[in-house]
């Protein structure tokens, strides 16, 4: 036989495979249906609310992991008094941040209690955390009383 008639042979019977497959496309009984838009669109949802919970979970974390350091606690539960914690910072502060607060080498505390939690603040007085700002370890009710005075800022 040829080349042309073995062509012409295998493309006018197809093999068993082949016509098993065109059979289930025109009876549209392929074993493995596409997936639905209606699959889809609950996967995509099932999606985002592991990612939803996963945030959530992260959240509520970082905020009990803050709330549970005890110095944090002690310094919150106290009764702050913004004289005294005018008189902290005028020792401890004014030098880089100025004597109202207002910058100087460290930015101003003007309204820093609207823009930073109290952990924040508190952590970033006791660890010095962006430098040059050094570490500052007051008692707690120093702290309280530093805290009372910036939010009069």
């Amino acid at each position: 036989m040829s080349a042309i008639a073995s062509s012409r042979k295998s493309t006018s019977h197809p093999t068993s495979k082949q016509a098993t497959l065109n059979n289930a496309i025109r009876q549209n009984t392929v074993d493995e249906p596409l997936a639905q838009p209606s699959d889809l669109a609950r996967r995509l949802a099932a999606v985002l609310v592991v990612v939803v919970l996963a945030l959530v979970v992260a959240f509520v974390g970082t905020n009990l992991y803050r709330l549970s350091d005890p110095y944090v606690r002690e310094v919150l539960a106290l009764t702050s008094n913004p004289e005294r914690g005018e008189a902290i910072f005028q020792i401890n502060c004014a030098g880089c941040h100025g004597r109202g607060a207002d910058g100087n080498v460290g930015p101003s505390l003007h309204n820093l209690s609207q823009r930073k939690s109290e952990f924040d603040i508190i952590h970033q007085v006791t660890s010095g955390k962006t430098p040059p700002m050094p570490e500052f370890q007051p008692t707690s009710q120093e702290m309280a009383d530093l805290l009372g005075y910036l939010e009069t800022l």
